[in-house]
């Protein structure tokens, strides 16, 4: 016979591993259809890591099916076109890299989307620091160190980035600016080839993804010199912030969101913005993106909005004074 306690025990591990039983208007209208997360960027990546773990939650939530469509091409644009013509019911959702949000409308001719009429911010998800990096064979190990050689020696450095428009080009452009230096920018097509010419030493520098560059940094290939954010990252606490070097205001980490399409009832999009929020505090969700340099960023849809808005104002007067165009 089972005790009590035991029969007790048993009931509480099966409602913990039970779906979300739909309760409000919100969530019975989630719960009635399955669910599309386009990802508009190759798997592999942590946009493609994020829709997975949101796909995952809200399949278990609401006992539904959630699809990752990877949909990449044209800088996103693909993508961003499927959730913006998508159903407005909470089923279609967009994650999307900070750049797209607010460095594309002012930086690509004929952007073809209006992202406050088009969209609507549900939560931020994740956020990662970017670092600058250096070869070895530079000599320089600090931001110091840096500065003093571009002003000892106009245009004898340069940086990398994955391309013209890019977060990490402009982290580079605001670290001039903020450092009062000239470095000449070299943009490729893509992350892999600036980083193998950063270590090959083709190039001595480049704003990067922390996650991207963290083995290289590690095995010695790449010296860190300082991430660009507001405080150290709990990945690598030993790598100082810009700020404490400084060169105050190069606050650039890349971050990711969560938007549905324009029109999704508002009752829909706060639950949506709830579930992401529990999703992510989950131990095993923070684990795993803890492994790949990311952290949870909860700031929920007019908050979100709200961001996505200064952050763009704030890419396009960087774009303007630096004189940024589209190749």
């Amino acid at each position: 016979m089972l005790s009590r306690r035991t029969i007790a025990a048993a009931a509480l591990l099966a409602l913990a591993s039970t779906p979300l039983l739909a309760q409000t208007a919100a969530e019975k209208q989630l719960a009635s259809d399955k669910f599309t997360l386009v990802a508009p960027f190759p798997p592999g990546g942590p946009i493609d890591t994020l829709a997975r773990v949101i796909a995952d939650g809200l399949a278990k939530r609401y006992n539904q099916t959630a699809l990752v469509d990877n949909a990449p091409g044209a800088a996103g644009n693909i993508g961003m076109e499927k959730v913006k013509r998508g159903k407005p019911d909470g089923h279609t959702l967009l994650v999307i890299p900070a750049g797209n949000l607010t460095v594309n409308p002012t930086l690509m001719p004929k952007f073809p989307f209006d992202i406050q009429k088009d969209f609507v911010p549900v939560a931020m998800l994740a956020k990662t620091p970017n670092v600058l990096v250096t070869n070895p064979g530079t000599g320089i190990k600090t931001v110091a160190e840096l500065i003093a050689r571009a002003k000892g020696k106009p245009d004898s450095l340069s940086y990398a980035s994955p391309g013209v428009g890019s977060g990490l080009h402009l982290a580079g452009e605001l670290f001039k600016s903020q450092a009062d230096v000239d470095i000449l920018h070299i943009a490729y097509k893509g992350t892999p080839p600036a980083i193998n010419d950063v270590i090959g030493g083709t190039v001595p520098l480049m704003f990067s993804n922390l996650p991207t560059v963290l083995p290289h940094i590690r095995s010695g290939k790449l010296v860190a010199l300082a991430v660009t954010d507001s405080a150290r990252t709990p990945t690598a606490p030993e790598i100082p912030t810009l700020a404490e070097l400084g060169v105050p205001g190069v606050v650039v980490p890349s971050w990711y969101g969560l938007l549905a399409p324009a029109g999704t009832p508002a009752d829909v999009v706060a639950q949506l913005a709830r579930d992401a929020a529990a999703i992510l505090a989950e131990p095993a969700v923070r684990e795993r993106l803890q492994g790949q340099g990311l952290s949870a960023w909860d700031i929920q849809t007019t908050a979100f909005d709200k961001h996505i808005r200064d952050e763009t104002v704030r890419w396009a007067k960087v774009i303007k004074d630096r004189n940024i165009t589209m190749e």
